[in-house]
């Protein structure tokens, strides 16, 4: 069993930044990629960033390119998302997520891909 739980949400204006927090406990942290996706109310989970399990290589989704960070620290069992410039449309409940295949070389975007998933932290952009 894998437990992540994410911190770090919170209420923001526009432009603002916030950094999002997800520890790791149970099977080899440093053995597998990681996620970040998103929901917003009424739409469907979506891809943000991931991560190599050896923090060599990172993907973003177009809309956070150039403004989100996707880093990690395997000494603690952690994986962060760093947010800068927010907009509005960055509001929804954001879930770290946890690749099912050891190992694996480069990073996937699907759902399926990842077998385990935290609780969510809510983020809210005003505008």
């Amino acid at each position: 069993q894998v437990q992540l739980v994410e911190s770090g949400g919170g209420l923001v204006q526009a432009g603002g930044s916030l950094r999002l927090s997800c520890a790791a406990s149970g099977r080899s942290f440093s053995s597998y990629a990681m996620g970040w996706f998103r929901q917003a109310p009424g739409k469907e989970r979506e891809f943000v960033a991931a991560i190599t399990w050896n923090g060599g290589s990172t993907y973003y989704a177009d809309s956070v390119k150039g403004r989100f960070t996707i880093s990690r620290d395997n000494a603690k069992n952690t994986v962060y998302l760093q947010m800068n410039s927010l907009k509005p449309e960055d509001t929804a409940v954001y879930y770290c997520a946890a690749d099912r295949e050891s190992r694996l070389i480069g990073v996937r975007t699907a759902r399926y891909n990842y077998d385990y998933w935290g609780q969510g932290t809510q983020v809210t952009v005003s505008s």
